[in-house]
């Protein structure tokens, strides 16, 4: 399969998944709606929280995240190679120079995030740079400056924050049967209402399924941009591999970035179910190593 064609299945796959996801928050909207008696104008309600939360998170995420993992700004001096491959690789891929961030863990990972090209930030973990060499780095930083130019930073975004919408309508619903005045119920809001507390139970983890795959399916497109921004796949091949066989969990890191990094910072090594991979945050790495050494 060639860089492009997988580039093109890939994007096609990740907006697929965005307009099931869109359809599943008004579709719940609706059915909420119309079993409590509010009728249409719940869907409303459902996007005005929706757009308010993705604006928020799309200016302030970045800083947050930075906060979160207690991350460094990189300087020239101390993270020479870090430094220079982020120069170089801005070039080659036509993008403005990202800040660039870096935090004390021995572990090996890194994530870019921002809202666009000219306010991404890519940060990596002291264990990556210090481990991998010159052109395994470059892979790496390639990887997620293909993040920025496939604007999946801006996309995750959004998505997270469908993801905690429909999270918080679930929860408001359940809550509010509670409170509903039985005696006025009608048969069809009986029946919406029936439907609803199905739906208010299982629509948190179908989100979160949707949310994984759409998290999986970027980081495959990020694969394969970066292997064309470099023409040299085999470097994030190997810094793959390296990253893959490394038994180091991530200090500074928590569920809520788990999704922003190169590869899974929870590195569980147990015995697994048939279905936890449904649940993974990343595409399995050997698989990854697999398509890009066939590019």
């Amino acid at each position: 399969m060639s860089i492009r064609s997988q580039i093109q299945r890939n994007i096609l796959r990740s907006y697929l998944f965005m307009v099931v996801f869109i359809l599943l928050v008004v579709a719940l909207s609706y059915i909420f709606g119309h079993a409590f008696g509010y009728g249409d104008s719940f869907i409303g309600i459902a996007i005005v929280f929706s757009t308010i939360s993705s604006v928020v998170s799309l200016f302030f995420g970045d800083a947050i995240v930075l906060a979160m993992t207690g991350a460094r700004k990189a300087t020239r001096e101390q993270d020479f190679d870090f430094f220079t491959v982020a120069e170089n690789v801005s070039m080659a891929a036509g993008l403005p120079m990202p800040k660039l961030y870096v935090i004390e863990d021995p572990a090996m990972n890194a994530f870019a995030t921002g809202r666009d090209p000219g306010h991404a930030v890519v940060c990596a973990t002291s264990g990556l740079l210090a481990k991998l060499d010159r052109r395994a780095i470059e892979g790496v930083v390639a990887h997620e400056l293909s993040h920025v130019k496939n604007y999946d930073i801006r996309m995750m975004a959004v998505v997270t924050v469908l993801a905690g919408t429909i999270a918080f309508a679930s929860d408001m619903f359940m809550r509010n049967l509670w409170w509903r005045d039985r005696d006025n119920d009608r048969n069809d809001s009986g029946v919406f209402m029936l439907i609803g507390i199905v739906l208010a139970l299982i629509s948190p983890l179908i989100a979160s399924l949707i949310q994984l795959a759409i998290s999986r399916k970027r980081e495959y497109l990020a694969d394969a941009t970066g292997a064309l921004i470099t023409r040299y796949p085999e470097g994030l091949a190997r810094a793959l591999e390296k990253i893959g066989k490394e038994t180091l969990v991530m200090k500074h890191a928590s569920n809520a970035t788990a999704h922003l990094f190169i590869a899974n910072p929870f590195k569980n090594k147990k015995t697994r179910a048939w279905f936890s991979g449904l649940f993974d945050t990343h595409p399995p790495i050997a698989q990854r190593i697999r398509i890009l050494r066939a590019m």
